[in-house]
């Protein structure tokens, strides 16, 4: 029996590790988390689309990425959003295995990504 307990757990921590490995986040609770200084967007749809438009302040995941821990905040609890393309998309979990990987414990993403931010009228920030 304790055997099988074992093998149950396991198999329901595997489960769950691979179905949602970061915790989604909606666009109107990015919002109001950017507007109150409360979290740190990482874009990861490549330096070009980068540069087209993004979510404003996010960092650009492939510009940064061998230096992220310097553009990251000290603290290990701050919150970390991860975006790309769309739901679809499974390019933010680079950046945010990168970020977990350098310890940071509060990691989401944001499912809809930046095609979702558009669709919802939201303001984007482009590079000159």
């Amino acid at each position: 029996m304790k055997k099988f307990l074992a093998l149950a757990a396991a198999a329901v921590f595997a489960v769950s590790a691979y179905a949602g490995e970061f915790q989604d986040i909606s666009i109107t609770e990015l919002k109001a988390k950017i507007a109150a200084k409360q979290v740190t967007v990482i874009d990861v749809n490549g330096s070009d689309s980068y540069k087209e438009g993004h979510i404003p302040g996010a960092i650009d995941f492939t510009a940064q990425k061998k230096e992220l821990s310097s553009v990251l905040p000290k603290d290990k609890n701050a919150l970390i959003v991860a975006y790309c393309g769309g739901p679809k998309c499974s390019a933010y979990k680079a950046a945010a295995t990168a970020a977990e990987k350098l310890g940071y414990k509060n990691v989401k993403h944001l499912s809809a990504g930046i095609s979702g931010w558009n669709e919802a009228g939201e303001k984007t920030e482009s590079v000159k």
